[in-house]
């Protein structure tokens, strides 16, 4: 399925709830987005009144900082004639750190109509449970008990459990939760393998990523574990991975990713496929996967990024610093920080 019936939307907002970096204070390139909720934002807009300090009125409490953790979940809500539309993409690596996070932005969760999780990783899954839990807690208080469907939009190629190979050794990681256990907390799961729209057009998205690149093998050392065969197997393409894509009026293809295990030249060229290549790409969110990669990718993938032309680069999780120093250098004034904590608008 194309994203054809995208509708161009007039403006998006994306919070970062997790994300593996912390930054609330570096200051953003001018002409990309529009961002709050950094230390500034957080001191002039201080809910805590003091009255025993002259001319101080506020206090800025470290409380109220987001703190980072391996993984990625962005709020993202859109906006098209005074319409909006609100998916959570991702819930971290467990329940405890975006439980905190959340409390610490303060978001409506009763807003959120869909959670889609982008793969079965356990830094992207372990919070489904708790975030779906407090999502459905809020609809209730808002709709006065009254029952609301959130929308669990997965793949149905569950893992029983992924794992890593490290040298002859095999590191599982814990399981992810399973369908039975995301409906007892509040979801309606819905099972999507292929490319889709959900809630009005307003996002896409997409179904397994195809590899064209030479150079973007998939998860290195990647595992899976079969219950059945009672035994390990390799896994490197982690083929149910999907991103979330919504097409923004006058600027072109806002891209999340999650992990880019494809490759985050294949999701952004797939991006851009899926809209027949008539949008341009406006702007990449989220891991592209090459905190470990070698020197020989890291080149290639610039490469390619710069050849695809994004206004806007936001990468974060498993980004790694060495990534972020080559995208800045090659494309100079592009890269804005993604740090958890972000409100980004577009």
């Amino acid at each position: 399925m194309s994203a054809s019936s995208l509708v161009a939307l007039d403006s998006l907002e994306a919070t970062i709830l997790i994300d593996n970096d912390l930054d609330p204070m570096s200051p953003i390139p001018p002409d990309t987005v529009e961002v709050t909720g950094l230390m500034r934002t957080l001191a002039t807009s201080s809910p805590h009144e003091i009255h025993d300090r002259g001319d101080a009125h506020k206090e800025l409490q470290m409380e109220d900082i987001c703190c980072s953790a391996h993984g990625l979940s962005i709020l993202v809500t859109a906006t098209k004639d005074n319409k909006q539309h609100t998916i959570l993409f991702d819930a971290g690596p467990e329940g405890d750190a975006w439980e905190r996070n959340v409390k610490r932005l303060r978001p409506d969760l009763a807003d959120v109509e869909v959670v889609q999780l982008s793969h079965w990783h356990r830094d992207h899954s372990g919070g489904l449970q708790r975030a779906i839990e407090m999502i459905t807690d809020a609809k209730k208080k808002k709709t006065s008990g009254n029952s609301a469907v959130t929308v669990v939009d997965l793949h149905p190629d569950r893992p029983d459990y992924r794992g890593m190979a490290i040298g002859h050794n095999i590191i599982s990681l814990q399981a992810d939760p399973t369908f039975e256990e995301l409906e007892a907390a509040g979801g309606t799961v819905q099972k999507h393998a292929d490319a889709h729209t959900v809630l009005d057009d307003f996002f896409f998205i997409s179904g397994e990523i195809p590899r064209r690149t030479g150079y973007e093998h998939g998860l290195k050392g990647g595992m899976r574990y079969d219950a059945e065969e009672k035994d390990w197997f390799s896994d490197e393409g982690i083929a149910d991975e999907r991103f979330l894509m919504c097409r923004l009026k006058d600027k072109g293809i806002v891209m999340f990713t999650a992990c880019s295990h494809a490759g985050v030249v294949n999701c952004a060229q797939h991006a851009v496929d899926s809209l027949d290549g008539e949008v341009p790409l406006h702007a990449i969110v989220g891991g592209f996967h090459l905190a470990t990669s070698e020197a020989s990718q890291m080149e290639s993938t610039v490469r390619d990024l710069k050849r695809l032309d994004p206004a806007v680069i936001l990468p974060g999780h498993c980004s790694g610093w060495r990534a972020k120093f080559a995208i800045e250098r090659s494309m100079p004034g592009a890269m804005v920080p993604c740090s958890v904590g972000m409100r980004i608008k577009f």
